[in-house]
């Protein structure tokens, strides 16, 4: 072979083809590096398509938080709330008109049956007493004097001094002013019982709670309005507590029952009572039955108004599971709760609801004891759903004992 038409050496051909089979390799060597690296690549990039897959549908499937629904002890007393009440209350009005003179008891004073409460000044009503009086008088001499002339007019009349006629017109006369007397003096007692109002007695024995008047104020006859209310009186012994009795408990309940109140401001102190009387019928709005507690309080201790936690010794037996109100599920067709089955499916349960707790309620239809009920359930969710779960540890309330179980597969906080 020839250069420039000078003959090439064998050497440098040899070196010639040895350049070129280098550079053929880098050049293989480089693509092939560019295959690998876009291999690989591809091959990461489709394993973070096929986990950010996996993440997705992970996250579609919701996770809730689940919990076994307590169990109430097996026997105890019916426990209900209720407001204590005085056994007899009413508002003192007047009867009179006039100015109030004088008032004899302020709040809190204890007064007995027939204790001066007020005294009104009527001058008003004096003077039309004194009128009233003055009036029967004229009627008692008028009614004389006809009757004295009945009298002489029969005597005359056996002797023809006067006629028939004008002895019936003396003796009519005299039957009407008779009439009139009986009318003055109904209208003197009238007034006389009137008067009497302006010294107001208490009509019971009891404590005054309220007292809306002063000295000098105007009071009117009657009960138009609170303005016109003098005082409030209240008999505070015995106190009594009204309670609204679940329908499920109605049977167990008689007059004569014993019972007995726990109050927060006196911890460990019971007040015994019993069950005096029921209403005999199941109110439609509420289905429960109205049940009249009473009890003793000599020394005043319990106040009217107060809140109170009645116990009714009934034993209540039977397993019966409580709830958090936070379980619940308000729908269209009723109360639901969401329980999960051991392959995380939810179902619907319609409850039926005994006594409310307050933060709890107790369930008498609906739920197991072995059920996981969902918390806080969303309204997203429906019967049949797929749900990831986690189980939530609550303290038991005193006297309700915690299943032990575990859900299949739930994590624990």
């Amino acid at each position: 072979m020839m250069e420039g038409g000078v003959p090439m050496d064998p050497v440098d051909r040899d070196q010639s083809r040895g350049r070129g089979s280098r550079v053929f390799t880098i050049l293989f060597l480089v693509v092939a590096a560019l295959v690998v690296l876009g291999a690989v690549t591809l091959f990461q990039r489709r394993t973070q398509y096929q986990a950010l897959a996996k993440e997705t549908e992970t996250l579609a499937i919701p996770t809730v938080a689940v919990m076994h629904a307590s169990i109430e002890s097996a026997e105890e007393d019916l426990v209900l709330p209720g407001t204590m009440q005085a056994y007899v209350e009413s508002p003192i009005y007047a009867r009179t008109n006039g100015y109030l003179k004088k008032w004899y008891h302020d709040i809190g004073s204890r007064v007995r049956q027939g204790d001066l409460l007020v005294d009104i000044d009527t001058p008003e009503v004096d003077q039309q007493l004194s009128q009233a009086r003055a009036d029967l008088n004229t009627a008692q001499a008028n009614a004389n004097l006809s009757k004295i002339t009945a009298s002489r007019y029969q005597e005359l009349i056996k002797t023809d001094g006067v006629s028939k006629q004008e002895v019936d017109n003396a003796v009519g006369d005299m039957e009407a002013k008779l009439a009139t007397v009986k009318s003055a003096e109904a209208n003197v007692r009238r007034l006389e019982e009137l008067e009497s109002f302006k010294h107001i007695y208490a009509p019971f024995s009891g404590v005054v709670t309220r007292r809306s008047v002063d000295t000098g104020t105007l009071i009117n006859a009657g009960n138009g309005g609170t303005s016109q209310q003098l005082f409030f009186l209240a008999q505070t012994d015995p106190i009594r507590v009204y309670i609204s009795v679940p329908e499920t408990y109605a049977a167990s309940i008689r007059a004569g029952l014993g019972a007995y109140l726990e109050l927060t401001q006196f911890p460990g102190q019971r007040f015994q009572g019993k069950v005096v009387r029921t209403a005999e019928s199941i109110e439609l709005g509420t289905r429960t039955l109205l049940t009249e507690v009473d009890v003793p309080n000599h020394t005043s201790t319990l106040l009217p108004g107060g809140y109170a936690q009645v116990h009714l010794q009934v034993k209540v037996t039977g397993a019966r599971l409580v709830v958090p109100v936070n379980a619940l599920l308000f729908r269209s067709e009723g109360l639901r709760a969401i329980v999960v089955d051991a392959n995380h499916k939810t179902h619907l349960r319609p409850l039926t609801i005994g006594r409310d707790y307050g933060t709890t309620l107790e369930v008498l239809q609906g739920l197991d004891a072995s059920d996981w009920i969902v918390l806080n359930p969303a309204d997203s969710l429906d019967e049949g759903q797929e749900v990831h779960v986690k189980e939530i540890a609550l303290n038991s309330a005193p006297g309700v004992s915690k299943q032990a179980t575990a859900a299949p597969g739930a994590k624990k906080q």
